[in-house]
């Protein structure tokens, strides 16, 4: 007797494990519908059983849109699985922890002729406790500059802004003792027209969208298109593709600043788990507009992905 199998086919797993999430990810869902998609929402509460389908060639996911492994291993089964399949997914935990390491991506930046802040690299405490830096190099960094943790990521953990002494140093390494430190000289952003001139710039399935961000406030304002005519921002393009091509990434945001010198710096890498919150519930969260944009480029991404696999 023939065993036939019931096979329950997902163009797209979207995987979340934050409450804030849950808008992006329910927009994303009814986005998908719309265009025809078959989604599944994975969760905590239901990552056993998904997984056991897939294992078991009940469930087929075609692609993966992860936003939890990051911060909840017990998802990575489910990355393994799909990969081992033969289907996407997208911006892989291997790939999210490489870029995510700002030591690294630091030297992968000056390699590729990208600006930075002037930065030293500490080795993490527990590798070495001495603290090799003489008073000479701290003095190029500056009065007052910025301490911050290569790995521990998300919402400025570990990040001390406005250090002055090697005592600080000493005693902020001691918080992650297994992870690197980066030492950075302080970008103050060019003040005009009542602007600070400081950027995060969203990469976003092959298109890059251009938001002001206050490092002070933390509040965005979408970038008009004749402020980036005037503020010659089109220059800042193929700094983010380079971004791009060194990371990997399908989605990530990268902080750009202008300075007093007239000098677009790169400040803050790659934020590599973007925070998607919509401003429309938070004062500092992203313009529903922009977001809107970021879920078309992905529901257009995998639809072009499918039209090639013709799957």
């Amino acid at each position: 007797m023939t065993n036939y199998k019931n096979i329950f086919e997902f163009d797209i797993a979207l995987v979340h494990n934050w409450e804030y999430d849950l808008d992006f990810i329910l927009w994303i869902e009814s986005e998908a519908k719309k265009n025809g998609l078959t989604v599944l929402i994975v969760k905590e509460n239901n990552i056993a059983e998904v997984l056991k389908n897939v294992e078991n060639e009940s469930y087929h996911i075609k692609f993966l849109f992860d936003r939890a492994s990051d911060t909840s291993p017990v998802f990575i089964p489910l990355q393994n699985k799909i990969l081992l399949n033969g289907d996407y997914v997208i911006d892989t935990i291997d790939r999210v922890r490489w870029a995510s390491d700002k030591a690294t991506m630091h030297l992968e930046f000056i390699s590729a002729g990208i600006r930075t802040p002037y930065t030293i690299i500490l080795p993490p405490h527990r590798q070495d406790e001495i603290l090799r830096l003489s008073i000479a190099e701290l003095a190029v960094l500056g009065r007052s500059f910025i301490i911050k943790p290569a790995n521990t990521t998300g919402g400025g953990i570990g990040v001390v802004d406005g250090a002055e002494t090697l005592q600080d140093i000493i005693n902020a390494r001691k918080h992650f003792r297994d992870d690197k430190y980066l030492l950075q000289e302080k970008i103050v952003p060019l003040e005009k027209e009542g602007r600070r001139f400081w950027f995060r710039i969203f990469y976003s399935f092959g298109h890059i969208l251009f938001t002001w961000w206050d490092n002070q406030t933390h509040v965005y304002t979408i970038t008009k298109p004749e402020e980036i005519e005037d503020f010659q921002l089109s220059h800042l393009y193929p700094v983010v593709e380079k971004i791009h091509q060194i990371s990997k990434l399908n989605f990530f945001s990268t902080e750009i600043a202008l300075n007093s010198n007239s000098q677009f710096v790169v400040v803050d890498y790659i934020n590599e788990a973007c925070d998607m919150r919509l401003q429309s519930r938070y004062y500092d969260g992203v313009p529903d507009i922009l977001i809107g944009t970021i879920i078309r480029n992905l529901v257009d991404f995998i639809k072009t992905g499918l039209d090639k696999k013709n799957i």
